[in-house]
Formats: structure tokens, C-alpha cells, sequence
């Protein structure tokens, strides 16, 4: 079986060819640039980009895996959530493909197919944790099955990639975020600066960062003009907290789903952090769990991950009509 997946919720357009063997045959990225004088992502631009570019990734992904669209089994697109405008270019280019091939249609949700991805990667069966933590999304998820999730606390307000990426801007340094923070955070002194850890001590499994984005502002402010070493150590600083809130959510859930599952996965744009990972890995060591984190490249949005998500779907006999509506919000609960 092989799948062609089309991913287009944000700022990269993807697309890869994957097999029920767990083969990627080919995976083609593309990278939007022209957000980064505006230190995050605009939707019209992003929109335009895919549209620009879907026809030749498409194309350069069957290319690469030496087939033709006949050899495709199904097309599997990510239909949400995610930026409106990228998400209809990709869905409406994977129904267009499936109605002149004739091929079944799957509308992927962005978030299952992270949710999955760790077993393409590794050899995993359900149940399983999973933090999913991206520049979108942060939730602490019991993953079930396919279309089986249960979301047992996420963000009330600014996801942890989010966070990421605005804490950088404050510091002047480039977009995305969270790549930066984490090479400036190893030259720094993660103990200069106490930032608040707002719900830490809720019983609940709930995030909110907002109030932790603000102190960083105001410790900003204050200090006036920065060197850069006090750049290192808020960055830092700032990492630290984020994997103390983390790591303070995640025990709790192991502790309340010890009897359920001994796994954890971790998934999402933020599972590229290896300081974060190394904390997460501690952790579950200690609470004698074992510890899923997809390769770096399959972290971020890509198009095998939307493959691999068909392929789970597609052999569970699920497939999608080819009048379903790309959303920009779509739960893992309303699978």
C-alpha cells in the first residue's frame, strides 16, 4: 500500500509517499521564508506560498519515489486545523488528484497525524501519553486508538511554540523561536532569572503561559539595554521554566495513568528541542516509563506524517467524501 499525504497548515508545504511498511519513499519540503521580516507567520502569505508551490512538490515527491499517481493507493491531505487559506490549498488539491485519478480521498486531522507519527518511527501500539506541543498546539493527550483520544489538559492561552517564538521576538532575535532560544539557553545560566509557573500547582493538567510570557517582558523592560549575556541567560532561564511546567503536568499524568499505559510520546514542532526531550527523558525514567520522539525532521509539519496518518485511517476503512470542508478547528475529541 502507498499513500501520497499534502501538508499545508501553516508555513510548509510538504508533501511524501509512504508505504503500510513504513517506508518513506519520498518527502519533499518546502520551507516559507518570507515571514521572517515579520516575525511570525501571515496567513495571506503563507496561503499564496502553497498555492505557488503545492503543483511542483507534488510532482517532485512522485518523481522522487520513481511513480506515477497511478501506483498511489489513496491521497491523504491535512484538512484541518490550521490557517484556513493553507489548509483549503491542500485539501482541495488532494480531492482534485483523487476525483481525476479516482482514488479515495482521506482528510487528515493535522493533530492525529502527529499524534501517530511515533508509530511510524517506532514500534508502539496503544495506549499511550502523548504531549503534543507545537507553535499552534499544547495538550497532554491519552491516545487510544485511531480517532480514539482523550484530551486531559491543554493551553488556556499561548502554546508553547507560540510562547517560544514571542519570548525570542522580545529578545530581538530571529524567527522561528524556538530553535534560537534553545542554542542562546546553552550559553546561559538558567537560574539568573525566577520566571512565574502559572497552574503549576493546579489540580489540573491544564498550560498557561501567558503570564510567564509577560514576566520575561517585564524583566526585559527593566533591565534596559541587553548585552548578550543577559540575552543567554533569559533564554535560558525562560527554557528551564517551560520544561519545570512541563515535566510538572506530565508527572501528574503518569501518575493518574500509570495503570493504563507505561508509554509516552512526545510530538510536535517542539519535540525538536532536545533540552526539553532530555528533561522529558529523566522524568520518565524515574516514573518507569518509556520515552517515544520522532526523528527531528518528522517533529515538524511534513508530509509523511500526513501519509502515515492515511495510511492508519485508510486501513481501518476510513476514507472521506470529497465534499468534506477543510476547517480551520477541528478536536482530536470529534474523531
Amino acid at each position: 500500500m502507498k499513500i501520497l499525504g499534502i501538508e499545508t497548515s501553516c508555513d510548509e508545504s510538504a508533501a511524501a509517499i509512504v508505504t503500510h511498511q513504513k517506508q518513506i519513499l519520498s518527502h519533499v519540503i518546502y520551507s516559507q521564508t518570507d515571514h521572517l521580516a515579520y516575525g511570525g507567520v501571515v496567513p495571506e502569505i503563507s496561503a499564496r506560498s502553497h498555492l505557488q508551490k503545492i503543483d511542483y512538490i507534488i510532482e517532485r515527491t512522485l518523481s522522487d519515489a520513481n511513480l506515477t499517481l497511478d501506483d498511489i493507493d489513496a491521497i491523504a491531505a491535512t484538512s484541518g486545523p490550521g490557517l484556513i487559506g493553507g489548509v483549503v490549498v491542500g485539501c482541495v488539491a488532494a480531492k482534485a488528484l483523487a476525483m481525476i485519478k479516482k482514488k479515495p480521498f482521506i482528510a487528515i486531522n493535522h493533530l492525529e497525524a502527529h499524534a501517530l507519527t511515533a508509530r511510524l518511527t517506532h514500534d508502539i501500539e496503544f495506549p499511550y501519553l502523548m504531549l503534543l506541543a507545537s507553535g499552534g498546539h499544547t495538550m497532554i493527550v491519552l491516545a487510544s486508538g485511531v480517532g480514539k483520544y482523550k484530551i486531559l489538559g491543554r493551553t488556556i492561552d499561548d502554546a508553547i511554540g507560540e510562547a517560544f517564538d514571542k519570548v525570542a521576538k522580545m529578545l530581538g532575535l530571529e524567527y522561528p523561536g524556538g530553535p534560537i532560544i534553545e542554542t542562546k539557553a546553552k550559553l546561559g545560566d538558567e537560574k539568573r532569572f525566577r520566571f512565574p509557573t502559572p497552574l503549576l500547582n493546579q489540580d489540573n493538567l491544564d498550560f498557561s503561559l501567558s503570564g510567564l510570557k509577560s514576566a520575561v517582558r517585564r524583566e526585559i523592560e527593566k533591565m534596559g539595554k541587553l548585552t548578550d549575556q543577559d540575552r543567554a541567560d533569559i533564554a535560558a532561564s525562560f527554557q528551564y521554566t517551560i520544561g519545570k511546567i512541563i515535566c510538572s503536568k506530565l508527572l501528574k499524568a503518569m501518575d493518574i495513568h500509570t495503570n493504563a499505559t507505561k508509554k509516552i510520546v512526545v510530538a510536535g514542532g517542539v519535540a525538536a528541542n532536545q533540552y526539553l526531550n532530555s528533561k522529558i527523558q529523566t522524568l520518565a525514567d524515574k516514573c518507569q516509563f518509556t520515552l517515544y520522539v520522532p526523528p527531528m525532521k518528522l517533529c515538524t509539519d511534513n508530509g509523511a506524517m500526513i501519509a502515515w496518518c492515511g495510511i492508519e485511517r485508510f486501513r481501518l476503512g476510513f476514507t472521506s467524501p470529497l465534499s468534506f470542508v477543510p476547517r480551520s478547528r477541528w478536536s482530536l475529541e470529534d474523531l
